[in-house]
């Protein structure tokens, strides 16, 4: 088969013919791949950011935001069949662990995350677990709602975490209208009642931003900080979701959170430098997040189904998928870059 693979950090991902995955354990299921997404994170790879952290072997397939139809499964398999619609929870858990009884699925002890420590789904076929695979309705096209394995889920998750602190009369400040900004935007309109704010520094992102509902928008021109200041009556927002946290956005970012308020982390490729009384001097409190779990993305899935959540994608043909990561890493791409094998 064909494949997206990693042959060496900060060089170009090769496409190249691959053997197939097998299901060779009881719960093993080998899903034929109708969608991958197309996400920064991929980038980073190239990058080498991950490699410590991933401590992944060249080369490999990337490629970690996957849905599409199910090819193979082991004998131990009950909750899906071969031909079922399927989107995948973007790491295989053990079911077992603390983490994963108690619903954490992003921090179970024995997990892997196929397109970062592993093979993912920039293929034509992935290899994954029973545990991961949400059945859909057999109508639905795995290459419009792909991204909502990764890019929804962790937007999703952020809002969900924030919505306590999101109740009526309150401001959410969405840094960064692309990929995951523009899920969470639809994720806040469906779960809140908070006036939505959102920043970024591309004119079409933001017309996007507003015919998805934001209640402001305003434009990262060097002065984002003062608009936003001026739109909450110089207090900043009670939450603030940054989905871009790089190039000076995530200093951006708390300074727009308000006293007692939460600044959530969701981008990355910067370091935030606060000094630590601005902390405890105004109770802000700075959250990371990390993907999400297995029940957001049933979740999300409702919301998506019934039309409430919809990803902005733009399509390639796997043989493409160079021209979509330069796509992406250039900001050509709105919404979602999506590879259709």
């Amino acid at each position: 088969m064909k494949a997206v693979r990693l042959h060496a950090y900060h060089q170009q991902p090769v496409i190249e013919d691959v053997p197939e995955p097998q299901a060779k354990e009881p719960f093993d299921v080998v899903v034929k791949i109708g969608g991958a997404g197309v996400c920064r994170t991929d980038l980073h790879i190239i990058e080498e950011q991950w490699a410590e952290k991933s401590g992944v072997t060249l080369p490999y397939t990337i490629g970690h935001e996957n849905a599409g139809w199910v090819h193979e499964i082991g004998p131990g398999v009950t909750n899906v069949a071969v031909g079922d619609t399927v989107i995948l929870h973007p790491t295989p858990t053990c079911g077992l662990c603390h983490a994963c009884r108690a619903g954490n699925d992003m921090h179970c002890e024995n997990s892997v995350f196929p397109g970062i420590d592993s093979d993912g789904g920039m293929a034509e076929y992935l290899l994954t677990s029973a545990r991961a695979c949400i059945k859909l309705d057999p109508s639905t096209q795995p290459a419009d709602v792909a991204a909502l394995a990764d890019a929804g889920i962790t937007a999703y998750h952020a809002v969900r975490k924030a919505v306590p602190q999101l109740y009526p009369g309150t401001v959410c400040v969405v840094n960064g209208a692309g990929g995951l900004g523009h899920i969470g935007i639809q994720s806040l309109r469906a779960l809140t009642a908070a006036t939505v704010v959102v920043v970024d520094r591309n004119a079409e992102a933001l017309e996007l931003a507003a015919e998805l509902g934001a209640d402001h928008t305003v434009q990262a021109d060097g002065k984002q900080v003062d608009a936003v200041l001026d739109l909450t009556g110089g207090n900043g927002a009670e939450v603030v979701l940054d989905f871009v946290a790089e190039q000076g956005a995530q200093q951006d970012a708390f300074a727009m959170t308000r006293r007692n308020g939460s600044h959530f982390v969701i981008g990355y490729g910067s370091n935030i430098d606060i000094p630590t009384i601005d902390i405890i001097s105004t109770e802000r409190n700075v959250i990371g997040n990390l993907v999400g779990t297995y029940n957001d993305l049933v979740e999300l899935m409702v919301l998506a189904q019934a039309g409430k959540v919809t990803l902005h994608t733009k399509k390639y043909p796997l043989d493409a998928a160079l021209d979509a990561l330069a796509d992406l890493d250039a900001g050509r791409v709105r919404g979602r870059a999506i590879l259709t094998p």
